[in-house]
């Protein structure tokens, strides 16, 4: 029950986020596999298509050949050992992405058993800036949100109330 209350306050935001810089019409290409969120976002008429699951460290370059209106990018980046080559060499003019942060009272998230749902970033939001500027990435616009759960008990929870857990970007292209 906590986990949908949180992705549905997440995903509220992204969509919202989402209609304030993208129109229906541009072609929009998820950096992950479809999900409840890409879905969500087809259902609402936008053109969005989903990379297929492999790993994009390795096997970007396929998805640079090709032009898109917008890339977008909703925790993903944290999952990739190095998002700058796709971040660099992807043919777009706009960028959305978002990222969880880094929180000082919480470990990265780490699964044990999947090499692939695991966090190898965590940012702070210079961090991911430096990327994007590094990329050649100018932000538009941001958003920030906590990631408050109702649902859970005790001093870490309490916190998520106040420190703000996720970073979104609007970018373009310098």
């Amino acid at each position: 029950m906590s986990t949908s209350f949180t992705h549905k306050k997440r995903h509220l935001k992204t969509i919202s986020f989402l209609k304030k810089h993208l129109n229906k019409n541009d072609l929009i290409l998820d950096l992950g596999s479809k999900n409840e969120l890409s879905e969500k976002i087809s259902s609402l008429g936008y053109n969005i298509t989903n990379t297929k699951g492999e790993n994009l460290d390795d096997n970007y370059l396929k998805y640079c050949n090709k032009k898109y209106d917008c890339i977008t990018a909703f925790e993903i980046f944290e999952h990739m050992l190095s998002p700058f080559n796709i971040l660099k060499n992807i043919k777009s003019d706009k960028l959305i992405a978002s990222v969880p942060l880094k929180l000082w009272f919480a470990s990265a998230y780490w699964n044990e058993k999947d090499d692939f749902d695991k966090h190898y970033h965590e940012f702070e939001i210079k961090q991911f800036n430096y990327l994007l500027r590094q990329t050649k990435w100018k932000i538009m616009d941001y958003q920030l949100w906590t990631s408050p759960d109702p649902f859970k008990i005790g001093i870490r929870p309490l916190l998520r109330y106040f420190y703000n857990r996720y970073y979104i970007v609007y970018c373009e292209k310098n």
